[in-house]
């Protein structure tokens, strides 16, 4: 049976069949929303603010928990839009403000620039480039080594 899912970043309602969960809503809608870690639940790139109906969500796993528990944004709203399955009408949803690492195709290219959002660590969800900050070849190198980062822990975790 279908359920009805408010998203509040681009104030619209869509459709969703009762369990599926929240990533599967915000990908229809082609919103910025990154799966690192493949939708295990183990990193911070599908974190999302529940605005209303947290009761009409799946209850939180443990594993969603100790993510939540690093991700720095986090808040008693928050859930992890892989693991939150929908299970009743009249969830709203927000995205966290701000762009993951990941999401930057061609890293290099933006020495010199200003940041045009807050860039954030994929694990930890902390904000590494703050909006409007010039951007330098050190900083870059502390992204660099945060893809690297990532790449050793989601590693590690799939063994």
């Amino acid at each position: 049976m279908a359920k009805t899912v408010k998203i509040d970043s681009i104030n619209e309602e869509t459709v969703v069949q009762t369990n599926d969960n929240l990533l599967s809503v915000l990908l229809q809608k082609d919103l910025k929303v990154s799966r690192e870690c493949g939708g295990r639940g183990m990193c911070a790139t599908c974190h999302i603010f529940i605005k209303g109906g947290m009761e009409h969500l799946s209850p939180m796993s443990r594993r969603e928990q100790r993510t939540l528990e690093v991700i720095t944004t986090c808040g008693t709203n928050s859930r992890l839009a892989c693991q939150a399955r929908v299970v009743g009408d009249g969830v709203v949803v927000e995205l966290p403000a701000g762009m993951y690492v990941s999401e930057v195709e061609d890293i290099e290219a933006l020495i010199g620039q200003r940041a045009s959002q807050d860039i954030l660590h994929p694990l930890y969800g902390t904000v590494l480039v703050e909006t409007g900050k010039l951007i330098t070849r050190t900083m870059i190198s502390q992204l660099k080594e945060t893809q690297g980062e990532v790449s050793q822990v989601l590693a590690r975790a799939a063994d």
